[in-house]
């Protein structure tokens, strides 16, 4: 059986997009997953389908949730990049290189008295 073939995306979890082919076309929000292995996404509050949940302990009567849909990653344009999973503000700053000190220049030394 063949592998899979994993393409490389231009947008990542974390980042903010636009759809701009299909029924949600105009659409914007924060990527919430990529599914690599079906070159889909997750967007928050786009594409919102009703699923139906059988009996469990959380739902004793089953109930129909609404949650995100996936979306072809072709179907959607990078706005802004967003922070990603793991990384921080503060860890990217200290990973920036540091700018040098502009040299001070040396004191001249008075000669000395003999």
């Amino acid at each position: 059986m063949p592998e899979l073939q994993l393409i490389k995306t231009h947008v990542h979890a974390g980042d903010t997009v636009r759809v701009i082919s299909g029924n949600h076309r105009g659409s914007e929000g924060k990527v919430l997953q990529v599914i690599r292995a079906k070159n889909q996404v997750v967007i928050e509050g786009v594409r919102m389908i009703k699923k139906h949940v059988r009996r469990s302990q959380e739902q004793p009567n089953g109930a129909i949730i609404e949650r995100e849909g996936p979306i072809h990653i072709s179907n959607v344009k990078l706005l802004e990049k967003g922070a990603g999973k793991g990384t921080d503000a503060k860890t990217k700053a200290e990973k920036a290189p540091k700018a040098k000190k502009a040299a001070k220049p040396k004191a001249e030394k008075a000669p000395k008295a003999e």
